[in-house]
């Protein structure tokens, strides 16, 4: 799994919080379709959408001054972007581009209207007061596979800017600008066919080696079997993204916890997870998977939620070894 969250900032981004300046968002008004939504409770953009960010440059995820988070992506209708911002207890949309429409509909399960945090309860005092102090963690729900599963299989293995090195210059390479508004310079992601057409020196000098890109390759062009699964429950969208050589319990959790949105999808196979749940909730750094299970063991059906509160805490174990070797391929 991608080396991205030593530090104890990396740790705060790896449970999801994503900087939105304060602000009342205005319209832009220049041709897009809009909604406006009133959510049965608090909703935090930057922790509930925060997820879908990967890593600081994403061409498909912006923050604006005024509190506006803009998200380009691809619909089953064809690209579209999204701007979401607040307006008191009101949420606003504007979308843009032949996928507007779906996902002007979606937008409340995007922002969690589907979750119910109040199915949670807290067994841990660390966990406790990450809760109370975050009122507004929805989990997200895109509804959309393989813009997760992509970015994550680029995340196996490696430390995470080599991983957002690689996600950056192969959406701005063979994506394509996002419909709309173009000054906050977003892209939408290459479509299957055209991941499956990236050549072996681009993958390379983007940094990605054989294994991970044969594994999109792979993926894409089983892409619409993989969708199905944005509708599927926990264990049976992960047997289906499983089938996929290359995809294994951790790829499928990371993929899932944002496509389906699923407060269950805990991850395991990680290479620093199980000792940060285990330094934060019995002071154990070198838990393994098992521990890590036990400890959350009396959050079953809400695991990930809880797994998320423990990162957004931020308590993590004092280093004692170097951190994880950075490559990049692409200069051999």
């Amino acid at each position: 799994m991608a080396g991205r969250f030593d530090p104890l900032n990396r740790t705060v981004v790896r449970g999801g919080r994503t900087a939105v300046p304060p602000g009342r968002g205005s319209s832009v008004g220049v041709g897009g379709a809009a909604r406006r939504w009133t959510p049965d409770g608090p909703v935090d953009l930057g922790l509930t959408l925060g997820p879908l960010r990967r890593g600081p440059g994403d061409p498909t995820f912006r923050t604006t001054p005024d509190g506006s988070v803009w998200r380009a992506t691809r619909t089953p209708d064809g690209p579209a972007t999204l701007r979401v911002s607040r307006t008191g207890t009101e949420i606003d949309a504007e979308a843009w581009g032949a996928g507007a429409a779906w996902l002007l509909d979606r937008l409340p399960v995007l922002l969690g209207a589907a979750d119910d945090p109040a199915a949670f309860v807290p067994r841990h005092r660390l966990v406790h007061a990450s809760h109370r102090r975050r009122p507004g963690l929805r989990l997200t729900r895109t509804g959309l596979v393989l813009e997760s599963l992509i970015p994550t299989v680029l995340e196996q293995k490696v430390t995470a800017d080599e991983a957002y090195r690689a996600w950056r210059r192969l959406v701005r390479q063979y994506g394509e600008p996002a419909p709309g508004p173009h000054g906050q310079n977003l892209h939408v992601m290459p479509d299957p066919r055209t991941w499956a057409m990236i050549p072996s020196w681009d993958w390379h000098r983007a940094g990605v080696d054989a294994k991970r890109s044969d594994t999109i390759v792979r993926a894409v062009r089983v892409a619409n079997r993989l969708e199905e699964a944005a509708a599927m429950d926990l264990p049976e969208a992960a047997r289906r993204l499983e089938a996929v050589v290359g995809i294994g319990p951790w790829t499928s959790a990371e993929t899932l916890q944002r496509s389906n949105g699923h407060p269950d999808a805990v991850t395991t196979g990680d290479l620093h997870l199980p000792g940060i749940i285990g330094y934060a909730l019995a002071g154990d750094r070198d838990a393994d998977d098992a521990a890590m299970l036990e400890l959350l063991a009396p959050y079953a059906g809400q695991r990930h939620r809880a797994a998320r509160l423990v990162l957004l805490a931020g308590r993590t174990p004092p280093r004692r070894a170097p951190r994880m070797y950075r490559s990049d391929i692409g200069r051999f």
